[in-house]
């Protein structure tokens, strides 16, 4: 049932490793995308199928799904892309999967959770980087402390951005830090500055508005949680401007400005980066005690990692082995499902 896998943005950065990576499994998906002469540019050398559809054309997207047993949609930025595509899913009963790392899109498929069981249908958006490996960590901490009611994470990424990654950001420029609290995700106008030690010495950290702000709750019950990233100079420049500025940067003029200047970029790292790049990431939970425990997960590169865990997933969901129903990788893999790919260790920091 894995060659009825369709991928929808295959002719993105992103689109283009994860179609590279299902052959490197003798997977032979359909592939998708807006322009049906750019996908056939990505699919005729691999002698694979293409369909070219508009996601504002419902009638065109419930046709290109006939056949199909999985949709994972690698085309962003998702608060675009997703609604139309998950709703396409629930028509035609066919699981969703996507690779955001977007908050609000994450809040709005889980939204459906109720629509997806009646209609037996899997959604399981952030199958790449953003979510599978923080959002495993995530499970293992709770595992590990089942009372804890506080989750950080830390993450160290070492990699350039994709064009499409950036595009994303662009449209998140203008509102604050976002963090759960009590249960509810709310908004910090500047960010906090923090530390973390992610085996090389403690290293200074910013918070950021990363998919498991959303997801983590989720999967673990977590009512409190944060994101922090190591602080590159780029990262700490932006977390210090005034909420006056970036509401300027949010305005329709300057984003079409910004995201012109995104197209400048080189579409994404490069492959010796991929093959040679690796992420750390370091979560602690604490419980009302002030119990803690600490796990730290290395991974390889971010892009290279998304596409194999977009695969697999899509693999598995095909095959039907996700449950109906919103879900986020830990709950329909397990927290160990991160350990199944190669170059991935976990550790127990608080031995």
């Amino acid at each position: 049932m894995s060659s009825a896998i369709l991928i929808y943005g295959a002719t993105g950065y992103t689109g283009k490793l994860i179609v590279e990576a299902a052959a490197g499994r003798g997977v032979r998906p359909i592939l998708a995308g807006r322009n049906l002469e750019k996908v056939k540019a990505v699919a005729g050398p691999l002698g694979l199928s293409a369909r070219a559809f508009d996601l504002r054309d419902p009638g065109r997207i419930d046709a290109a799904l006939e056949g199909v047993s999985a949709v994972l949609c690698a085309a962003g930025p998702f608060s675009a892309t997703s609604r139309p595509m998950v709703a396409a899913c629930l028509r035609n009963r066919v699981p969703y999967l996507d690779i955001t790392g977007e908050i609000d899109v994450f809040e709005a498929v889980a939204a459906r959770d109720a629509e997806a069981k009646a209609s037996g249908v899997a959604l399981l958006p952030g199958v790449g980087f953003d979510v599978v490996p923080s959002d495993c960590l995530a499970a293992h901490l709770k595992r590990r402390l089942p009372d804890a009611d506080d989750l950080r994470l830390y993450l160290s990424l070492g990699a350039n951005m994709s064009r499409g990654t950036a595009k994303t950001m662009v449209e998140a420029i203008a509102a604050g830090t976002r963090i759960r609290r009590n249960g509810v995700i709310v908004e910090r106008d500047r960010a906090e500055p923090g530390a973390c030690d992610f085996g090389r010495g403690e290293k200074p950290t910013i918070p950021v508005s990363w998919g498991d702000v959303a997801t983590a709750f989720y999967s673990t019950g977590i009512s409190n949680i944060e994101v922090q990233f190591e602080a590159s100079p780029a990262i700490a420049r932006f977390a210090r401007t005034p909420k006056v500025v970036k509401s300027f940067l949010g305005l329709g003029f300057m984003q079409s400005f910004l995201k012109s200047q995104v197209d400048r970029m080189p579409e994404g790292p490069n492959e010796e980066t991929r093959r040679t790049g690796r992420a750390v990431l370091v979560g602690e939970a604490r419980n009302a005690k002030g119990e803690t425990v600490r796990s730290r997960l290395r991974t390889p590169e971010g892009y290279a990692f998304t596409a194999a865990a977009a695969v697999d997933a899509s693999m598995r969901a095909a095959a039907g082995e996700v449950a109906p129903g919103f879900q986020t990788p830990s709950r329909a893999f397990g927290a160990d499902y991160v350990l199944s790919f190669d170059g991935v260790s976990r550790e127990d920091l608080d031995r």
